[in-house]
C-alpha cells in the first residue's frame, strides 16, 4: 500500500511538472514581454507584464519540481520521457492557443517522439 502511494505521488509530481512547464512557456509567449532592465542613477529597475511574470513563476516552480523528480527516478529514464512529452504538449498548445500551423515535419517528429516513449517503456524480457 505504501509503495502504491509513493508511485502515485511520483506520477502526480511528474504531471504537475508537465503542466507547469508547458503553462510557463505558453504564458511567457502570450505575455510577449521578456522584461526590460533599466539603469537609472545607480538604481536597477526590472519591469515585466503580469502574464509573462506568471509564466516565469510557473516555469520556476516547474524547475524546482524537476530537481525533486530527477532524484526520484533514473535520469536516463525520466529525462527523455518528460522532455519528449513537454515537446509534444508544447506543439499541441502552440497550435491551439496561438493558432500556429503544425508542419508535416512537426507531426512526423511528434510521432517519432511518441514511438520512442512507447519503446522506452517496454518491459525488459
Amino acid at each position: 500500500m505504501i509503495e502504491k502511494r509513493k508511485n502515485l505521488m511520483k506520477i502526480i509530481l511528474v504531471i504537475l511538472y508537465l503542466i507547469l512547464t508547458v503553462s510557463g512557456l505558453i504564458l511567457m509567449k502570450k505575455g510577449g514581454n521578456s522584461g526590460t532592465i533599466k539603469l537609472n542613477e545607480g538604481d536597477i529597475a526590472f519591469t515585466i507584464n503580469w502574464i509573462s511574470a506568471l509564466g516565469f513563476v510557473c516555469y520556476l516552480f516547474s524547475f524546482l519540481l524537476f530537481t525533486r523528480i530527477v532524484v526520484m527516478f533514473d535520469l536516463s529514464y525520466i529525462m527523455p520521457l518528460v522532455t519528449g512529452i513537454v515537446q509534444i504538449l508544447t506543439l499541441i498548445s502552440a497550435s491551439v492557443v496561438f493558432k500556429e500551423e503544425m508542419s508535416r515535419q512537426g507531426i512526423i517528429g511528434a510521432a517519432i517522439i511518441i514511438i520512442g516513449i512507447i519503446i522506452m517503456n517496454f518491459k525488459k524480457v
